[in-house]
């Protein structure tokens, strides 16, 4: 039997990768090393409602994490295509959404953040530092959108 890793906590280097956007672009995490924080928001399956509402959530606050020096990024295993239609869909301008389509759900397995159950992500966010080790992580219920004000907090209080 596989042993299903544990999931990613603070302190701990964070894993590299690189997964495409939604509109195919190459989004490398170590290329921000140095240089900012990277918000990775964890979502289970695009087109379903919380997520939308996690997406937009992040939209909408994409100013005020240029303002401490982060940048958030939306992960799930939806392909590309699928990607770039839901971002039409939801009207999406800045934030980048990331497709851990193929290897199905890599990313999320390097965090320990894959469901083997239901084969998608759980709803978490990971804040990467500058350093690249891992300053907050938290998973979410599948059926609540995140708080980003927690982030928002933790990154002014903490960082």
């Amino acid at each position: 039997m596989e042993e299903k890793p544990e999931e990613i906590k603070e302190g701990v280097k964070a894993p590299d990768f690189t997964l495409e956007d939604q509109h195919g672009d190459e989004f490398t995490l170590s290329d921000y090393k140095g240089r900012t924080k990277v918000l990775l928001s964890f979502h289970p399956l695009a087109g379903t409602s919380v997520c939308a509402k996690q997406m937009i959530s992040l939209e909408k606050r994409n100013h005020k994490f240029q303002e401490l020096n982060m940048i958030p990024v939306g992960i799930s295993v939806d392909s590309v295509p699928a990607k770039k239609l839901w971002s039409e869909k939801l009207e999406l301008e800045d934030l980048r959404i990331l497709s851990d389509f193929w290897p199905h759900g890599e990313v999320a397995k390097k965090y320990g953040l894959f469901d083997e159950d239901k084969g998608f992500s759980k709803r978490a966010n990971v804040l990467v530092d500058e350093d690249q080790v891992i300053a907050f992580s938290k998973v979410y219920p599948l059926g609540e959108a995140p708080e980003f004000r927690e982030i928002i907090s933790f990154v002014k209080e903490k960082m």
